[in-house]
C-alpha cells in the first residue's frame, strides 16, 4: 500500500456462519455416542479408539477427583488417541486445558504453566474413568484452553481462548474444506498447536472422519503412513514439504485431495511427488485459522493462502506505525501482498534481515536459495516488502 494511505478492510466473500452456543466437547463430539467407527488410530503403536468411546466418562471421574470449573489442568504429550480424550474430558468438566509442548525441558514447563495457573496435569496412561456427579452445565463463553505462542515479540505467551472462539473455527472452514466420514486425516501437526486442534482434531472429529496420529518421521517414512492408512487429507510444515519435495526414493501414492502450504517452487515439485493438490492456509494462535483455500478452487492462485473465512475481516497496513495496531485489531506481524482478494505472506515484521538499506523475507531469501544452482534456476531479484496484515472476527 502507498505511504500514508486509509488502510483498505477486505471482508470475505463467503457468507457468514452461524456458531451454536455449545461448548467445544458438546459440538464436536455430538454424534459420537452410537457411531462405533474409528475416530483415531497411531500409526506406530496401534493405539485406537472408536467415536463411541466416552469422554464423559473420564469428565465425571475429573470432577470425582476434584476438578472443578475455573481450575486449569495442564497436558503434556505429544499426538496419540488418547489426547483427544482427555483434551475434551477436561473442557467437558468445565476446567481449562493447557496444551504444552511435551519437547520442553521440565523447567520451561513449570515457567510455562505459571501464567496458565496450572492446578494438575493430567496423565493420559492413568485417566481416571467414572464416578457418580455429573459435570457441571457447559459455559460457551468460558475458556477452553490455553496455548502458547512467541506470537510477534519471540516471548512464549500464554493464550487463552473460549469454547465460542474454538467452536467458530471449524464452522468456518466447513464450507472451503468439506471434511466427511469418508475421510482420513494425518494428525502429524501437534495437537498443542491451534492448527493440530482446531483445523486437524476438532474439524474431522466433528465431519466423522478418521484421524491418523503420527510422530516426526523422514519424508519416506511419513508417506509410507500416508498410503498405508489410505490417508485423504494432510496438513504439512514448510520443513516436511520441502522434505518431500526433495526425496529421492520412491513415494507410494496415497489418495491425498488437501496438504498445505509454502514456497511455489516448493509446491509444484510437492505436488508431483504426492500427486495431489497443495494448497495453503493461514491462521495464529490467537484467532485459528483466518485463511482458507476451497476444496473447489482448482488451479486458482495455488501461490496465495486463499481467502478470509467467513465473519473476518483484514487490513493491510504499513509495519511499525502506532496507529497501525489500535482499534480492536489483532497484530499479526505477518508480510503480505493482496491480489483480487486472496492473500499472500511474504514475511515476517520481526524476522526481517536488513541488507543495505533494505529489508529481506527469509522466506524470499529461502526461495531465492533454493533456486540457486545447481539446485534449480538462477535466483532473480530480491525485493523489499512492505505491507503487514491484521485480522478481526465481525460475527463472533
Amino acid at each position: 500500500m502507498e505511504p500514508g494511505a486509509e488502510p483498505v478492510i477486505y471482508r470475505s466473500p463467503l457468507p457468514a456462519v452461524a456458531v451454536p452456543e455449545r461448548t467445544v466437547p458438546e459440538h464436536v463430539l455430538h454424534r459420537a455416542r452410537h457411531n462405533d467407527e474409528i475416530a483415531l488410530v497411531d500409526a506406530v503403536t496401534d493405539e485406537s479408539l472408536t467415536y463411541a468411546e466416552q469422554v464423559e466418562a473420564v469428565a465425571r471421574g475429573l470432577v470425582r477427583t476434584g476438578i472443578r470449573p475455573g481450575d486449569t489442568v495442564a497436558i503434556t504429550s505429544s499426538n496419540r488417541p488418547l489426547f483427544a480424550v482427555g483434551l475434551h474430558a477436561v473442557m467437558a468438566a468445565g476446567a481449562t486445558a493447557a496444551l504444552i509442548n511435551p519437547m520442553l525441558t521440565p523447567r520451561e514447563i513449570v515457567r510455562l504453566s505459571r501464567p496458565a495457573n496450572v492446578s494438575r496435569t493430567l496423565d493420559l496412561d492413568d485417566l481416571p474413568w467414572g464416578g457418580n456427579d455429573s459435570p457441571p452445565p457447559g459455559n460457551p463463553r468460558a475458556r477452553a484452553v490455553v496455548l502458547f505462542s512467541s506470537g510477534t515479540t519471540g516471548v512464549t505467551k500464554a493464550v487463552g481462548l473460549s469454547h465460542r472462539a474454538i467452536v467458530a473455527n471449524p464452522e468456518q472452514h466447513r464450507p472451503g474444506w468439506r471434511i466427511g466420514e469418508t475421510d482420513v486425516l494425518a494428525a502429524n501437526l501437534p495437537f498443542f498447536h491451534v492448527h493440530g486442534f482446531t483445523i486437524i482434531l476438532d474439524s474431522g472429529l466433528l465431519g466423522g472422519a478418521a484421524l491418523v496420529t503420527m510422530p516426526r518421521g523422514d519424508a519416506g517414512t511419513y508417506l509410507r503412513r500416508l498410503a498405508d492408512h489410505r490417508v485423504t487429507r494432510a496438513c504439512l510444515m514448510p520443513p516436511l514439504a520441502a522434505a518431500i519435495a526433495d526425496h529421492a526414493g520412491p513415494v507410494p501414492h496415497p489418495r491425498l485431495e488437501h496438504v498445505a502450504p509454502l514456497d511455489d517452487a516448493v509446491r509444484r515439485e510437492a505436488e508431483r511427488k504426492l500427486g495431489a493438490r497443495v494448497r495453503q492456509g493461514y491462521g495464529l494462535t490467537e484467532a485459528g485459522g483466518t485463511h482458507q483455500t476451497s476444496d473447489d478452487d482448482g488451479e486458482s492462485d495455488p501461490a496465495s493462502i486463499g481467502v478470509l473465512c467467513p465473519g473476518t475481516e483484514a487490513r493491510v497496513v504499513e509495519p511499525g506505525t502506532a496507529q497501525a495496531f489500535a482499534d480492536g485489531w489483532l497484530r499479526t506481524g505477518d508480510l503480505v501482498r493482496v491480489r483480487d482478494g486472496r492473500f499472500h505472506v511474504v514475511g515476517r515484521v520481526r524476522k526481517m534481515i536488513r541488507y543495505k538499506g533494505y529489508q529481506v523475507a527469509p522466506a524470499e531469501l529461502e526461495a531465492v536459495l533454493r533456486r540457486h544452482p545447481p539446485c534449480g534456476t538462477p535466483p532473480s531479484s530480491v525485493r523489499p516488502i512492505g505491507s503487514t496484515v491484521r485480522c478481526r472476527r465481525s460475527s463472533w
